[in-house]
């Protein structure tokens, strides 16, 4: 370089040195948000306000229901599940102040023949067929069930009491209904966790959910209540007074229901919603003295193309249709819970820079090997830069380790810190997915159901044991 010239490993050093302090500050300002969320919550758990309380699940699992009870099911193609999901909703909540609304499409007629497999004779299922043709989005699917339920109350004179969501694939925890009861006397709406559960065919994909939602759910959900902050609701394990849902439709423009059948994510929109209408939330944390979670259980994705798509959804939906519709209101402590919302395109960004980073430094490494001389070495600064990444890097594994061994056993533990490259590489996938998809809605394309395709049910086993 004395004579002016740059060779081309002049040009990629360059290249690496802007690109390694580019990735390396943006990893480092997530790395502190992180962290600031695990001092958060340890001075919670040190200081007693994030308990996780104990009940007895045999008295828990039966016990009567303080009024009458809706659980809304949207379902488009789900013939292959939604079976084993109502057969064992009912197997697991026996109270007669329950009732099913489950819904589909006209153009969709196995899951309607499905649905009325799995409710057999029971009355407390009620079959929603919706007038148009799927998909639609599922907040317009929500919509026809709330209509529905609205429909019925209207006919008998009884109003709901709580009015709970579940998917089509879900698989409920005995004593989930009980507390969601109760716990609706002081909240307007309620999130139990959700727990993924482990796939034996699908270790490094469709299980690498099992760590993300046992980390979200066991401390991010912990700290965003203890901040006051608004509580996405999941779509699942949620439940909402009926006089909250009300209030929601009548401030819907058009009146057509609750939920935003533009948005993609009108679950956890809603949670956010209920929150800026001045309405009381809740995460609640309950084990069983079984030691178990009372928690939402499902299988998820187990394939790369369907968990891509499912996160390029969640991405569209939160981070970019959220700074849309939903703006910046709030407090510090809602502020920064939207910002960590919406960081996901930034962040598979970042990631993506990462990972030309790692294919370049290699590359110039092997040049060195060969005797080639690094045009640009690493300065002071960017070592030390390196040192906080390698050190965060090395704390975010062991966290994910310790909420993950917490749910599912240390060997599971240890399988989400070496499932993290993979982990990286679906949320790069999705987030470039999602701008694409961002970018079709502005130039005027309507959002459409991009939903996951389910084959199994983790309660088939037991239905067949219950059956025998």
């Amino acid at each position: 370089m004395d004579n002016g010239a740059w060779s081309f490993l002049d040009w990629l050093a360059l290249a690496e040195h802007e690109l390694l302090l580019f990735a390396g500050v943006f990893f480092l300002i997530g790395a502190l948000d992180e962290f600031a969320v695990d001092l958060s919550w340890l001075w919670l758990r040190l200081t007693g306000r994030a308990r996780t309380w104990r009940i007895d699940r045999d008295q828990g699992a039966g016990r009567r229901l303080e009024g009458e009870v809706a659980v809304l099911i949207p379902a488009w193609l789900e013939h292959n599940v939604i079976t084993d999901t109502i057969q064992y909703t009912l197997l697991a909540w026996p109270q007669h102040a329950l009732r099913l609304y489950v819904g589909c499409y006209r153009n969709d007629p196995l899951t309607a023949e499905a649905i009325l497999g799995g409710a057999g004779h029971d009355p407390r299922v009620r079959l929603v067929v919706h007038d148009r043709e799927g998909p639609t989005t599922k907040a317009d699917c929500l919509n026809r069930l709330y209509a529905a339920m609205a429909q019925d109350e209207s006919r008998s004179g009884r109003t709901y009491r709580l009015v709970v969501l579940h998917d089509a694939e879900d698989m409920v925890d005995p004593a989930a209904l009980p507390l969601l009861d109760r716990a609706v006397a002081k909240a307007e709406f309620v999130q139990l966790p959700v727990l993924p559960e482990p796939q034996r065919n699908s270790r490094w994909i469709g299980s690498h959910y099992c760590e993300e939602f046992a980390e979200a759910h066991g401390k991010a959900m912990v700290v965003r209540e203890a901040l006051s902050a608004s509580l996405p609701a999941a779509g699942v394990g949620c439940g909402f007074s009926r006089a909250i849902l009300a209030q929601m439709a009548e401030e819907m423009p058009g009146g057509g229901g609750p939920f935003s059948i533009d948005s993609l994510t009108e679950d956890y929109e809603l949670g956010l919603r209920i929150k800026a209408a001045g309405g009381r939330s809740r995460f609640l944390r309950v084990r069983g003295d079984d030691g178990r979670l009372v928690a939402t259980r499902a299988y998820f994705p187990s394939q790369l193309g369907p968990s891509v798509r499912q996160k390029g959804r969640w991405v569209h939906g939160i981070a970019l249709q959220g700074w849309d519709r939903l703006g910046w209101t709030g407090g510090f402590g809602e502020r920064w819970m939207r910002l960590r919302d919406r960081r996901g395109p930034l962040s598979a960004l970042v990631l993506f820079t990462a990972y030309i980073l790692l294919a370049l430094s290699t590359l110039l490494w092997l040049a060195e090997l060969t005797g080639a001389q690094r045009a640009t070495p690493i300065g002071p600064l960017l070592w030390w830069l390196l040192a906080l990444n390698l050190a965060s890097f090395v704390w975010r594994a062991c966290c994910r380790f310790a909420f993950t061994a917490r749910e599912y056993g240390a060997m599971e533990g240890v399988r989400a810190v070496l499932r993290i490259p993979i982990t990286n590489i679906i949320a790069i996938m999705a987030g470039r997915r999602a701008l694409a998809a961002y970018a079709r809605t502005l130039r005027g394309e309507a959002p459409q159901w991009d939903k996951t395709d389910h084959y199994s049910h983790p309660a088939s086993a037991r239905l067949a044991q219950a059956t025998a």
